[in-house]
C-alpha cells in the first residue's frame, strides 16, 4: 500500500486524538510514526502495537531524578516513549549547557523505536547521540548511533542478549558534543543498517509515496475510526470519516 505523508500523519493523528490522553502531542506522535515509516522501519506497525496499551496504561507525568553525575534517570511508569520523549529531550538539552556529555536512562518504557525522529533532530543541533535498548522479541538488542550533521543514523541489531536481562523495559540515550566512534560501539552486532540505506529509503518515500503494509494500514485506519466513534458525537453523526 502506498500512502502520502499527509494521509499517514492525518490518520495517525486521529487515532491518537481519539485516545483522549493528557500526555503526548498527537501531531508530534503522528510525525514520529511517519518519519519511522519513511525510512522503512515499520512506524505504523510500532504504533499499532503501542495502541493496544495506550488506552490502558497510566496517563501521567514522568519522574525525573538527577544523578550526582548530572545524568538523568527517568521513570516512565510503563508508558510509551512517544508520549514523553520530546519533553525529556528538551529538558536534557537544557541540562547539557556547559557540559560535554549527558546520559538519559529511561526506565519502565515501551515503544522505543518511535524515538527515531526525536533523536534525528539532535544531529542538526550539533549534538551526537547513541541509544541502546533490549527487546523480548527479535531483534533483541538495538544500537542507534547518529553523529552531528548526519541526516540518518547507523543501526546495529543483534539477537544476542543476556538471559533474564533486567533492561528489557529500559532505554539508554547518550548525548555528546563530540562524535561517537561508530566502529568501536558496533562490535558484537551481527546486523548493520547503514545510514545511507535509511536516507535513500526516505528520499524514495518523498518521491513515490510511503510504502505501508496493507494489514498495518487497515489496522491503523480501524483504530482511528473506532476511537473517534467511541469518543466523538461528530463521528457518530458521520463526521471525520476515513477513506
Amino acid at each position: 500500500m502506498i500512502v502520502s505523508h499527509n494521509e499517514l500523519v492525518a490518520v495517525t493523528n486521529k487515532a491518537f486524538l481519539g485516545m483522549r490522553r493528557t500526555c503526548g502531542e498527537a501531531d508530534i506522535i503522528a510525525n514520529m510514526v511517519a518519519d519511522l515509516q519513511m525510512v522503512g522501519l515499520n512506524g505504523v506497525k510500532h504504533f499499532n502495537n503501542a495502541s493496544r496499551f495506550l488506552t490502558t496504561e497510566d496517563d501521567c507525568p514522568v519522574d525525573i531524578t538527577i544523578a550526582t553525575s548530572g545524568d538523568l534517570i527517568v521513570d516512565l511508569h510503563g508508558c510509551s516513549v512517544a508520549c514523553h520523549l520530546p519533553v525529556i529531550v528538551d529538558y536534557a538539552i537544557e541540562k547539557m549547557v556547559g557540559k560535554k556529555a549527558l546520559t538519559i536512562t529511561l526506565n519502565n518504557c515501551h515503544n522505543r523505536w518511535l524515538a527515531y525522529s526525536e533523536l534525528v533532530k539532535l544531529a542538526a543541533k550539533g549534538i551526537a547521540c547513541k541509544a541502546e535498548w533490549e527487546n523480548g522479541t527479535s531483534p533483541k538488542r538495538t544500537w542507534y548511533i547518529l553523529n552531528r550533521g548526519c541526516v540518518a543514523p547507523d543501526l546495529f541489531l543483534s539477537d544476542e542478549v543476556a538471559l533474564n536481562s533486567p533492561y528489557l523495559n529500559d532505554m539508554t540515550i547518550e548525548l555528546a558534543v563530540k562524535d561517537f566512534n561508530v566502529e568501536e560501539y558496533s562490535k558484537g552486532y551481527s546486523i548493520h543498517i547503514d545510514s545511507t540505506e535509511l536516507s535513500m529509503t526516505q528520499q524514495d518515500s518523498w518521491r513515490n509515496g510511503i510504502d505501508v503494509d496493507d494489514i498495518d494500514w487497515e489496522i491503523l485506519k480501524q483504530t482511528a475510526m473506532a476511537m473517534l466513534v467511541e469518543n466523538s458525537e461528530l463521528s457518530l453523526n458521520g463526521a471525520g470519516e476515513l477513506v
